[in-house]
């Protein structure tokens, strides 16, 4: 077991058992494609072979000599079961851990292969060698060359990166959330739909800078269920009037990877549902005939009134052009994006108490302005259409967990626009 890859043979009974080769220690020019495939199908009991190799030497700060293996398939993907570390640790080829604890991250999980140091003392314990600094050293060393490794994949061979993505992406993605220390080189891994490429195409934060207006100063997302759903909700129409991108982030996760990189390349990365979004002023052919400011004002007033407790205020602005409502901040959050996180981190907590949220009208609508003259001829009917404009905001934006109110509400006002057809 620990010396199956020593240069000298062993035998049991007889019978030599060490027969593989052990490949890492030679030179990468020397190995044909098929022998890294045998050795990796050996080393991982995988049927397949790998999607991606990485053979590396190192002679300092350390001296190593790596061979690492990305699987074809992800196993925790598919739901089968967690992938624990199974890159085996040797100093001069014999085996001291096959499944050293700390030896990569927690992200890395994933990684199959073995890693060499010479440094390494021979006699060492496992337990000893968990809690060493040299262990400490060595995951410095390969998780920045691995890394390196990945963003050098991501240019040369793109198509072979995608296909990792789509099998890995959200280890990758749990890393950027969680691991401060190498956040800015995962965050140039991670990888969106967007709305200046087609459906199915995927970019990077990289790409979308080189897509950017120079006088451009953030870098914007929306998160939804499917890119479909943001598409039909009112957060882009405000970027969209202003020819701004925005990624499309579709897995729950995506929003709090967000939230933790905050910036890249010195751009702040903004979700166009937040207040913190910044809105330049846009052509008023684009908004359309509104309402009187005087108007306006007393209808936000009387729209205020209404919803009572579940709104901290009712306003207008420019995020709006052909939807009605829509839901911004208010709450203490800087909009729906970091609610939906907040709750998220939450978990299984508990519920959160719903703060208010804000409401933001469209005075240029046909709803609202029809709105606007029933309050004063049919409160009762205008109270039930404003409920429904406020929670079909909340939908828009993730928000509206229970939706058995809103649906009782539609009846309501269905019965109601039939009986005038009496």
């Amino acid at each position: 077991k620990y010396s199956a890859f020593v240069q000298f043979p062993v035998s049991v009974n007889g019978e030599k058992v060490n027969t593989v080769d052990a490949i890492w220690m030679r030179s990468k020019n020397e190995i044909k494609e098929e022998e890294y495939e045998e050795f990796y199908k050996f080393q991982s009991n995988d049927y397949e072979g790998p999607s991606m190799k990485m053979h590396f030497s190192a002679d300092a700060p350390l001296e190593i000599n790596a061979l690492l293996f990305v699987p074809k398939r992800n196993m925790e993907k598919m739901g089968m079961f967690r992938n624990e570390n199974k890159v085996a640790l040797h100093c001069r080829k014999v085996l001291i851990d096959a499944e050293p604890k700390g030896l990569f991250p927690e992200w890395l999980r994933f990684l199959r292969g073995v890693v060499d140091s010479s440094d390494l003392p021979l006699n060492v314990s496992r337990e000893t060698m968990q809690d060493s600094e040299l262990l400490r050293k060595l995951n410095q060393v390969l998780t920045k060359r691995f890394l390196r490794f990945l963003r050098e994949q991501s240019k040369k061979e793109e198509k072979t990166y995608l296909e990792f993505w789509s099998e890995f992406g959200l280890m990758i993605k749990e890393g950027a959330a969680t691991d401060f220390t190498y956040r800015e080189d995962l965050a140039k891994l991670l990888r969106f739909e967007s709305t200046a490429l087609e459906p199915g195409k995927l970019t990077g934060l990289d790409s979308y800078l080189d897509r950017m207006a120079s006088d451009q100063k953030e870098i914007l997302f929306l998160f939804g269920k499917s890119r479909e759903s943001i598409e039909a909700g009112p957060y882009l129409e405000a970027p969209a009037a202003r020819g701004l991108e925005v990624l499309l982030l579709t897995e729950p996760v995506d929003e709090y990877v967000m939230q933790a990189i905050r910036e890249f390349s010195d751009k702040k990365i903004v979700s166009a549902d937040s207040e913190d979004f910044e809105l330049e002023e846009i052509d008023q052919k684009l908004k359309g005939r509104s309402l009187g400011k005087k108007q306006t004002k007393e209808l936000c007033a009387w729209l205020k009134d209404s919803l009572g407790e579940k709104v901290s205020d009712v306003e207008t602005g420019d995020r709006l052009i052909e939807s009605p409502v829509c839901i911004v901040g208010g709450d203490g959050m800087g909009g729906p994006s970091g609610r939906r996180v907040m709750q998220m981190m939450q978990g299984m907590e508990g519920a959160m108490p719903a703060p208010s949220v804000k409401l933001q009208i469209n005075p240029r609508h046909t709803i609202i302005k029809g709105l606007n003259g029933l309050r004063e001829k049919d409160g009762e009917t205008a109270s039930l259409i404003a409920e429904q404009l406020l929670d079909n905001a909340m939908a828009s934006a993730n928000l509206l967990d229970d939706p058995r109110e809103m649906i009782a509400r539609s009846y309501k006002a269905l019965e109601k626009l039939a009986a005038s057809g009496d």
